[in-house]
């Protein structure tokens, strides 16, 4: 499933410590990979994270198979 996504995963000293987050939120971004490999539904996901993006989960499976780059 090829998409369009917009969101990118960030690192800010700032927040959390510097730990990555989708952008734009306090969402770590492996705190959504735990949940995408426990298999949650994706509205499961969003109800647990209601300020994630809706591309969130997308960007953070793009950033874990670039290689979690910052």
């Amino acid at each position: 499933m090829a998409t369009d996504v917009k969101t990118r995963i960030v690192s800010d000293p700032g927040i959390l410590s510097g730990m990555p987050v989708v952008e734009g939120t306090r969402v770590p971004a492996e705190n959504v990979l735990i949940e995408v490999r426990r298999r949650l539904p994706r509205a499961e996901i969003f109800n647990t994270y209601p300020s994630l993006p809706l591309d969130g989960i997308e960007a953070c499976l793009a950033w874990e198979r670039a290689g979690k780059p910052l």
